[in-house]
C-alpha cells in the first residue's frame, strides 16, 4: 500500500476536461490518482460534479478557490457548494502584489485570511494559499518575502498548498527549510518538476522537465511532506503539454513516483 495519496490538480487536464470530463475522469481513476482538485467551482453544477465523481470513484479534494468566491456576500454559496460536493481544501490560487508587498500589506491579508479561515472552520472547510514564484522573492534587504510573512502571520490551520517546481525556481533551493519552518501546514502540496539547468535559459522552459530528472529534491522533499508537514494528498501539476500530452504526462508522474516509492527513494 502507499505511502503517499495521490491527486490531480484539474490545471494539468484542462483541455482534455473541457472536451470530456467524465472520460478525462475515469481516465485519471485508472492510472491510480485518488482525488481531484478542480480549477473553477463554478464550471459544474454541484450536484452534477458530485455525480460524476462517485460513479467514477474520485474524492474531489478541494478547489482552487478565489478570494471573490470567499466575501461576505459570496461565502455561504460557497460553503453549500463545497457541502454539496464533499470538498474539503479552499486553496486560494493568487494574490495580486498589492496584498503581499510590501511586507505591511503581507501582515494585513494575512488577517482578511485568518478571519474567513475562522467562518469555514465550522463547515469542515479548510482555507490555503497556493504559492507562484513571486511570494519567494526576498523583500529588498532581508530574509523575508511575501511567502514567509504571510504564513508567519496566519493561523495555523491555514493550508499552505507549495507548489515544489514555484519554489525551486525562485530560489533554487530552501524548499526543505520551507517544509521545517511550518510543520503540519502542508495538506496538500503540488508535485510538479523544474530543471535549473532548463530554466537557466529561459525560465519557462524549467518546468519542461519530467519528476526525478528535475531538482526538486524529491526524496526528501516527499518524507518531510509524509513527516513533518501533515500532508494528506500529493496533487500532481505537470503542465509541460509541449513534452508530453496531458494525459501521457500525467500518467508517467504517477509511475515515476511509484517506481521511486517502490525503490525506496521516496
Amino acid at each position: 500500500m502507499s505511502k503517499y495519496r495521490y491527486g490531480v490538480n484539474e490545471y494539468a487536464v484542462r483541455h482534455e476536461m473541457a472536451k470530456d470530463v467524465t472520460g478525462t475522469l475515469k481516465k485519471i481513476k485508472e492510472m491510480g490518482y485518488e482525488g481531484i482538485e478542480f480549477m473553477d467551482q463554478n464550471a459544474y453544477p454541484a450536484k452534477d460534479l458530485k455525480k460524476m465523481l462517485d460513479d467514477v470513484g474520485l474524492v474531489c479534494i478541494g478547489f482552487l478557490t478565489h478570494l471573490t468566491l470567499l466575501q461576505d456576500d459570496t461565502i455561504e454559496s460557497t460553503i453549500e457548494y463545497f457541502k454539496t460536493v464533499g470538498a474539503k481544501y479552499a486553496n486560494v490560487p493568487w494574490l495580486p502584489e498589492e496584498m503581499m508587498s510590501p511586507a505591511e500589506k503581507a501582515r494585513e491579508t494575512a488577517d482578511i485570511f485568518n478571519r474567513i479561515a475562522a467562518k469555514l472552520a465550522p463547515h469542515g472547510i479548510v482555507l490555503g494559499f497556493h504559492n507562484h514564484v513571486n511570494e519567494l522573492h526576498y523583500y529588498p534587504g532581508t530574509a523575508d518575502s511575501p511567502f514567509t510573512m504571510f504564513f508567519d502571520h496566519t493561523d495555523q490551520s491555514i493550508n499552505i498548498e507549495m507548489d515544489c517546481a514555484h519554489v525551486i525556481n525562485a530560489r533554487g533551493s530552501g524548499i526543505l527549510s520551507l517544509l521545517r519552518r511550518y510543520p503540519n501546514r502542508y495538506k496538500t502540496v503540488h508535485l510538479k518538476p523544474y530543471s535549473l539547468e532548463m530554466g537557466a535559459v529561459d525560465i519557462e522552459n524549467g518546468y519542461n522537465s519530467m519528476i526525478g530528472e528535475d531538482d526538486v529534491p524529491w526524496g526528501d522533499f516527499m518524507r518531510l511532506c509524509r513527516t513533518i508537514g501533515g500532508t494528506e494528498w500529493y496533487l500532481v501539476e505537470y503542465e509541460a503539454i509541449s513534452v508530453y500530452p496531458e494525459l501521457v504526462g500525467l500518467e508517467l508522474c504517477i509511475q515515476k513516483l511509484k517506481f521511486m516509492e517502490a525503490q525506496g527513494e521516496i
